[in-house]
Parts: structure tokens; C-alpha cells; sequence
């Protein structure tokens, strides 16, 4: 019978661009967090991505590209403004933070 090897496991942090080592892994994770919500809308509406392209006012093959986790080209600002472009009302809430470390996040 072989023998088995244990595997290591190591916590996350909560966010994934960070345990990479990436910077600005908070951006990274807000940005993902909106381009879900894109796809989500995209999704539910039942769109094609040359629909979604045409509200958004980007080409097809961007949003195929954004879709597969090619963002890191569009500013948070930017990815904001497609899902308002796709239906969404889109609200920044600043509060004080609770505990622990201040965070950005798609809620």
C-alpha cells in the first residue's frame, strides 16, 4: 500500500490576490467583486456579450476578456460605470470601520 503524504494547508486571508503576494491586492479584490456583479447581471439578463458590449460601449472581445479575469486594464471607476450602464444604481458608503483593518468591498 503507498504511502500517503500529508498535505500542508496554509489560511487565507480573505482575499486571494493577497496570499499571492500581489500589490494593491485590495483594488484587485474590489475590482473582481465588480466584474462578478458584471457577469451576475450579464447572466440574469440573459445577455449575449455582444449585447452587453453594445450598453457598455466596449467591444465584444473586451467583455469575453473581462469575463476570464482580464481586468486589471479598467479602473474601479470604469467597471462602476458598466453595471450602471447594464441597469445598475450603483452607491459608495463611507462608514467608520468596525474593527480590525479598514476594507473595501462589493456588498
Amino acid at each position: 500500500m503507498p504511502k500517503q503524504r500529508s498535505l500542508e494547508q496554509e489560511s487565507s486571508s480573505g482575499n486571494v490576490f493577497a496570499d499571492l503576494g500581489l500589490p494593491d491586492a485590495g483594488e484587485h479584490l474590489l475590482k473582481a467583486g465588480l466584474v462578478a456583479r458584471i457577469e451576475r447581471t450579464i447572466r440574469q439578463r440573459e445577455l449575449t456579450q455582444a449585447a452587453a458590449a453594445a450598453l457598455m460601449s466596449i467591444d465584444q472581445p473586451k467583455v469575453s476578456a473581462m469575463l476570464a479575469g482580464q481586468f486589471r486594464g479598467y479602473s474601479v471607476e470604469r467597471l462602476m460605470r458598466f453595471l450602471v450602464a447594464l441597469g445598475h444604481d450603483v452607491e459608495i458608503v463611507v462608514k467608520p470601520r468596525k474593527r480590525g483593518v479598514a476594507e473595501l468591498r462589493v456588498a
